[in-house]
């Protein structure tokens, strides 16, 4: 039964016609079965076959076939014949005509005065009982003649509107669904974009340090063995911390959501800034490291920046700052922030760095600064010292701008 009344509703035409033909038969049986002439059944002939053909075609072709069903009154009153069943199309054709979307507002309402006119000129041709009935009656039965093409006509326009908004729910649903397509496309790539700014800095870090700590064994590896054995232990610490990190990583990517393991390690804070500073240190960056202000907790979003910022501006003196270079590391606690002077005094970073937007070898370096700082509302200075050296500014509101 579906099945039917889908195919009938993709082919309203065939539907149309269909009743159109049942409608021609019955018309044709009245016409032929009346009392009037052979001659005058046969002049009302082409008004039954241009009504039903306007019954047949009248969603295909509505404009058209309200023209032809004008043209039949018309004919109609021409020829002098009275009403009759097959007038009913009439009716039918205005309420298409009300009811189509693609019909002009000027023309719909223009069918409705055609419509309400159809009485007043079918009373002027015939006359309505005029030896029985009076004026008043002859006015008010004119006036009752009028009502089905007024009730034909507000049935197809509450149709027409009643589609009218549902398109726009349809559309309107449209809209919100590619909206929330497109903010779910801009959550994912934001999502991936701070993952890879986070395996940067873990990857970045850790590996410089294994580094440093791997030439450092093979210098001393013959002559001083205890220590090469001390570098080997921090560059297995190490390792085990950036594969801790990466597998939480990772897990994000693959489930969407943080695990809950003891492979997992939590998300830094400032807190550790402190023991990020004794591994550099131990692997052979000499860091001053001062806190200024009352310590207290802040934002996970704050303390994690704060962090990665540190830890990428070290990295970026280790791997630019040349061999002798020092650093500093400042933080400072304000009543409505956290500020971080990150400088060193070694060749300081190529010019690129800090002129082209940041960009290093990997493209994560000071422009991954930028984008963290950004999500939380800070503000960021970097670019050379004056007196040689490089030097990184940042300044964490509590509370996002």
């Amino acid at each position: 039964m579906q099945r039917l009344y889908d195919f009938l509703r993709r082919h309203p035409t065939g539907v149309d016609s269909f009743w159109a033909v049942l409608f021609f038969g019955f018309s044709m049986m009245i016409v032929v079965s009346g009392d009037d002439t052979p001659a005058t059944r046969l002049t009302v002939v082409p008004a039954v076959v241009a009504l039903s053909a306007a019954v047949a075609l009248r969603r295909k072709w509505t404009q058209a076939m309200f023209w032809v069903t004008v043209g039949a009154g018309v004919y109609q009153l021409l020829i002098a014949f009275e009403a009759q069943f097959f007038d009913l199309a009439m009716l039918v054709v205005l309420y298409t005509v009300a009811a189509a979307g693609d019909v002009p507002r000027w023309l719909s309402r223009g069918a409705l005065g055609a419509g309400l006119l159809a009485s007043p000129l079918y009373a002027l041709r015939f006359g309505i009982d005029k030896g029985t009935t009076s004026g008043t009656e002859n006015v008010l039965i004119t006036v009752f003649m009028m009502v089905p093409f007024a009730l034909a006509w507000v049935l197809g326009d509450s149709l027409r509107t009643r589609r009218a908004y549902y398109a726009q729910l349809v559309e309107r649903n449209q809209r919100l669904e590619n909206q929330r397509e497109a903010q779910a496309k801009v959550a994912v790539a934001a999502e991936r974009a701070r993952i890879a700014r986070e395996l940067h800095d873990v990857v970045a870090h850790n590996v410089s340090v294994m580094v440093v700590q791997a030439d450092g064994a093979a210098y001393v590896m013959d002559a001083a063995p205890e220590q090469a054995k001390e570098a080997l232990q921090t560059i297995s610490g190490t390792g085990r911390q950036a594969l801790a990190e990466m597998r939480r990583l990772l897990g994000v990517l693959r489930t969407g959501e943080p695990q809950e393991s003891e492979d997992y390690v939590p998300q830094p804070d400032v807190e550790q800034i402190e023991v990020l500073v004794e591994q550099v240190r131990a692997a052979g960056l000499a860091v001053d490291f001062e806190v200024e202000g009352a310590p207290r907790r802040l934002p996970s979003g704050v303390e994690l920046t704060a962090y990665r910022i540190v830890q990428e501006a070290l990295t970026n003196t280790r791997k630019h700052g040349g061999p002798d270079a020092r650093a500093s590391v400042r933080l400072v606690y304000f009543d409505d922030g956290l500020g971080l002077l990150v400088e060193d005094d070694g060749r300081g970073s190529a010019h690129e760095l800090y002129e082209d937007g940041g960009a290093d070898g990997a493209g994560h370096g000071l422009i991954g600064m930028r984008e963290r700082i950004g999500m939380v509302g800070g503000t960021l200075d970097t670019g050379p010292r004056p007196g040689g050296g490089f030097r990184i500014s940042a300044l964490l509101p509590l509370k996002k701008k």
